[in-house]
């Protein structure tokens, strides 16, 4: 039986940090707060590919980091949310967490994703934290950290292409 390993470092987008903002304008006496939200961090996505046949894209490149999100901004405008990133895996193979061993998924078919970290959560503007006794806060909300997590990537040819092809593909010709 042909094993392929590698080890891969994923880390998900920050979320956005939340926007201190008042309106002022000449003819608006009373502006208020008007400060936007952070936008989502990006996830760390695995898809299968089915041109790829082994890891070994992975020993040159380990460490994989998706987009932060877009922080708040005066007049109510959100931060954008971090774009989420797509790593091609083959068909067959299976994702360990590195610290436990335990098995977070097994990717066969074309297509299939598995989401390996997720993105933060983006902080809130001041504009959300008004009330009637609370007319103009002057804080907002940090953006939550994206997930980080080491795992271990093992192809096994035998789920994917039968044991025949492992034998041939194992033994140097």
């Amino acid at each position: 039986m042909f094993v392929d390993e590698a080890a891969i470092q994923a880390k998900a987008g920050d979320g956005g940090n939340g926007a201190v903002s008042f309106r002022r304008e000449k003819y608006v006496p009373r502006g208020g707060p008007d400060g936007g939200d952070g936008g989502r961090g990006g996830n760390v996505i695995a898809v299968v590919d089915p041109h790829l046949r082994t890891l070994v894209d992975f020993t040159y490149r380990s460490h994989f980091h998706a987009e932060n999100g877009g922080h708040g901004g005066g007049n109510h405008r959100r931060g954008k949310k971090g774009r989420d990133l797509l790593i091609p895996l083959p068909p067959g193979v299976v994702i360990k967490n590195a610290e436990n061993g335990e098995v977070i998924g097994e990717l066969l078919r074309p297509g299939d994703r598995l989401i390996l970290a997720r993105g933060g959560r983006g902080g809130k503007g001041n504009a959300r934290f008004t009330s009637s006794t609370r007319q103009a806060p002057r804080f907002a909300e940090k953006g939550e950290p994206g997930q980080e997590v080491h795992l271990i990537l093992e192809l096994n040819c035998s789920r994917t292409w039968g044991s025949s092809a492992c034998r041939t593909r194992a033994s140097p010709a």
